[in-house]
């Protein structure tokens, strides 16, 4: 892709291409980071939906205290661009720690583990390369994806931690992600509550035993209002507000936060008169959670992507001309951004800054 001068109009762009309204992004930053603040929560947001170095420093300027990652690759990708204050949230096989170790040169990780064998294979690499390796524990609050199924289990295993040479225990996390699309507002709130309890549980557990426990950190974008009001988090990791999407609004009701996020298109084809065919499918932008909508055009609906080529609904009286320019909102954000390589920042309908999705494709 050509990337126009700093500067250029959107119609300069070629299409498709990923863009960000910076000032919705700043704004929906601040509101992310102040509500933290004001319940006592630190923010560590994730950095999966963005990838991108650039965007982490700038989250960490509005008070992020780090940034959680995914992949171990992301988390090299970070650390590169002089985030170094790492959350690595999934367990990594014993073949990755040697890569986790040499990572604590020039950052701070801090590993997930489950299972003793996590434990025994990150104490190995650690000792042998002579770092002390932060390491917290992830509880199954009800996902039922990683993470121990009892108090006693880990209870046992933070004992394992702080026993084995090269870790540290840092704390206990979990993901009530399930809980997400709780339709009930009440409800919602209910059952979000009692993940986060469990988490608060296990800490108060742990401490009766002598084990100090500092970290106990969740929440997702679609949870997080309700999350860091919960006694006892310590953390959140919701990152995909930055950008927002309509799985958020729409199924998640997270309605304080703005759409900044959004593909720009171009009509390429108009058939008939109710329909127009855009240069972005299914390799620009994700529909399977949310089907994406048209950006200040209600009365235009997407109705189904291919592989390059979008089909639009149109009222039959539209005038929709070949080579007018579309903005889209993704339907959601994390499975839209990874199939582009640059975000273009606009600012009053101008390019002011190109940010390069250098994670792009870090699934190791």
């Amino acid at each position: 892709m050509q990337i126009p001068p700093i500067g250029a109009t959107l119609d300069q762009l070629e299409t498709p291409c990923l863009v960000i309204d910076l000032d919705a992004f700043e704004r929906n930053i601040a509101k992310m980071g102040k509500y933290c603040r004001s319940h006592g929560v630190a923010w560590r947001p994730h950095s999966k939906g963005h990838k991108s170095p650039a965007i982490a420093r700038k989250l960490i300027e509005a008070g992020a205290v780090g940034m959680t990652c995914a992949k171990l690759g992301e988390a090299e990708v970070m650390a590169a661009g002089g985030v170094t204050d790492l959350l690595i949230a999934n367990p990594l096989p014993p073949s990755k720690a040697p890569r986790l170790v040499a990572l604590c040169s020039h950052a701070d990780p801090i590993a997930v583990v489950d299972h003793p064998a996590h434990v025994d294979g990150l104490s190995a690499a650690a000792s042998a390369g002579g770092v002390v390796l932060r390491t917290l524990i992830e509880v199954n609050v009800g996902m039922n994806r990683c993470g121990t199924e009892s108090v006693e289990a880990t209870v046992k295993l933070a004992q394992r931690i702080a026993d084995a040479p090269g870790l540290r225990f840092e704390g206990i996390m979990g993901y009530e992600g399930h809980l997400l699309t709780v339709p009930d507002p009440a409800e919602k709130k209910a059952k979000i509550e009692a993940a986060i309890g469990l988490l608060v549980e296990t800490r108060t557990t742990l401490e009766q035993v002598g084990t100090f426990c500092p970290v106990v950190s969740a929440g997702g974008t679609g949870s997080y209002e309700y999350a860091a009001r919960v006694e006892g988090l310590t953390e959140i990791q919701a990152g995909g507000g930055i950008f927002m999407d309509l799985m958020y609004r729409n199924l998640c009701q997270v309605s304080d936060l703005e759409f900044a996020l959004f593909i720009l298109s171009t009509v390429t084809s108009r058939p008939t008169s109710d329909r127009a065919i855009i240069d972005a499918g299914r390799k620009t932008m994700n529909q399977e959670i949310h089907i994406p909508e048209i950006r200040n055009q209600p009365e235009i609906k997407v109705e189904s992507l291919s592989a390059e080529h979008g089909v639009l609904k149109l009222p039959s009286d539209s005038e929709l001309s070949i080579g007018e320019r579309i903005e889209i909102i993704p339907g959601y954000g994390d499975f839209t951004t990874v199939l582009h390589n640059f975000f273009f920042g606009i600012r009053g309908g101008l390019l002011e800054v190109v940010w390069p999705l250098e994670g792009r494709g870090r699934l190791d």
